[in-house]
């Protein structure tokens, strides 16, 4: 007899309908509004326009994860997926259009007012959601009393984790823990306490009084998890396993499923879906208006540079890229040599190998401009983590634990490491472990307004010239 198929089941709350909802009324109602903007006539069209663009909504969202459980997670990433869905939806809609020839399309006015309206009224819809939410949860409403089975590290960090989201709508009512007090690590103060042993709990569930329950026993402790699952089943509560994966150097954590079968991923790139596309597309957009913007001053900058010293224009060395694939990395020549073989020596303070205007082009970043065209290519990003010298990558991936983990997002003209300080020649592995400090932290942490404020610091960090040599 073949075993049954484990599956986990996503849980579909009353929330994603009311969402769904809200998302119908700010599209319809935002063509109604466009409509009227452009001066049209309400027509069978536009309602079919309204029906079909809903449609394809709700079939991107599917992919976008518009309707995850957002709780916990900053309103602008919520507000930003929304907002992308959109555009891709009414984008789709358009060439949907297009293809079918359809013979009555909406006037272009109309559908720019709709593009820019229906994002107004998506960001106005679930600012109204969240503040709903919030004034029930502070009027004590829609809150649920958990209790923590382990009173560990994990344990706590869970405890923290619900004190510092009141979104979630969960208060740690108290712990519960088997082994003495001796063996047992402090609870801070404003975290709760432990209220009693298993039995205890058992007792509190079946009489009611404990809803939820959090296991954070340690994986290994395979005997013990099943142990408190077999009392707890005699109960009504509902019941939780926090497994303890950060046991790990988690670099990037995602859940996904092969045939309902869970894995959480340990080493990821976080730039997956929807995220990965607002990232392209920013990258597209503002590297195409800078390129744009300095076209005149770069190609002095080239004609500067063949008119001082001789050589080429254009310094291209190799580099690691998105999964330690090499790539061709471009810069305004500033030195004497073009180094790329297995021995590449690092840029110093007062360098023999600057040409005349070397040291300028390096101290001003002015030498980095060229990778632009490594972020049109799509080699690079605008943001990231600097790409090292092949040789250099050879060099400290036997030095330094998980540095080939920072090659798990496109490299960056700039990153988080460089607006930390932690530019120039890296002529220490302690200062080369701090640049790939920063480099996990910037893949673990990623969002596009991280993106964006290390955008707006490397303009100081490069007028102050720091470390650039």
């Amino acid at each position: 007899m073949s075993n049954p198929l484990r599956q986990i089941q996503h849980k579909s709350t009353l929330l994603d309908g009311i969402y769904r909802v809200a998302d119908a009324a700010a599209i319809l109602f935002g063509l109604v509004l466009a409509v009227m903007s452009a001066g049209e006539t309400p027509a069978g069209d536009h309602q079919l326009a309204g029906v079909v663009a809903l449609a394809i909504y709700y079939v991107v969202a599917e992919f976008t994860g518009v309707y995850r459980n957002w709780r916990g997670v900053s309103t602008e990433r919520e507000i930003s997926c929304g907002a992308l869905t959109w555009a891709i939806s009414l984008g789709l809609l358009v060439v949907s259009a297009t293809v079918v020839h359809y013979e009555h399309p909406l006037h272009r006015y109309t559908l720019v007012w709709w593009f820019l309206i229906t994002p107004l009224l998506l960001t106005v819809s679930r600012m109204i959601i969240r503040t709903v939410l919030r004034w029930m949860l502070a009027s004590g409403l829609n809150q649920h009393g958990v209790a923590i089975v382990g009173v560990n590290e994990l344990g706590i960090q869970l405890a923290e984790n619900i004190r510092d989201t009141p979104d979630l709508g969960m208060r740690v009512a108290g712990f519960y823990d088997d082994r003495p007090s001796e063996r047992l690590p402090e609870i801070p103060a404003n975290l709760g306490m432990r209220i009693g042993n298993l039995n205890d709990l058992v007792e509190a569930a079946r009489r009611g009084e404990v809803h939820r329950i959090y296991i954070t026993f340690p994986m290994r402790a395979e005997t013990r998890i099943r142990n408190v699952l077999n009392h707890l089943g005699d109960t009504t509560a509902s019941v939780y396993i926090v497994p303890d994966f950060f046991v790990f150097e988690i670099l990037h954590s995602r859940w996904s499923d092969i045939r309902g079968l869970p894995v959480v991923s340990v080493y990821e790139n976080p730039l997956l879906g929807v995220d990965g596309i607002l990232k392209r597309v920013s990258d597209i957009i503002l590297a195409s208006f800078v390129l744009l913007l300095l076209s005149i001053p770069m190609a002095l900058v080239a004609l500067a540079v063949k008119l001082t010293s001789k050589g080429p224009v254009f310094f291209r060395q190799r580099r690691y890229g998105l999964d330690g694939q090499e790539i061709l990395v471009w810069k305004f020549r500033s030195m004497t040599v073009c180094e790329d073989g297995p021995n590449v020596q690092q840029a110093q303070k007062n360098d023999s190998r600057l040409t005349p205007i070397g040291g300028f082009l390096r101290k001003s970043s002015i030498d980095e401009l060229p990778q632009l065209f490594n972020v049109i290519g799509g080699t690079m990003s605008l943001v990231g983590p600097r790409p090292h010298a092949s040789a250099h990558n050879e060099q400290y991936r036997k030095l330094i634990h998980h540095y080939m983990l920072r090659h798990k997002v496109k490299p960056g003209i700039t990153g988080l490491a460089q607006v930390r300080g932690w530019r120039g020649e890296t002529d220490t592995v302690e200062k080369m472990e701090r640049r790939v400090q920063c480099d996990h932290e910037y893949i673990r942490t990623w969002s596009i307004w991280l993106d964006l404020r290390i955008l707006f610091e490397t303009v100081f960090v490069v007028l102050g010239r720091k470390n650039a040599y």
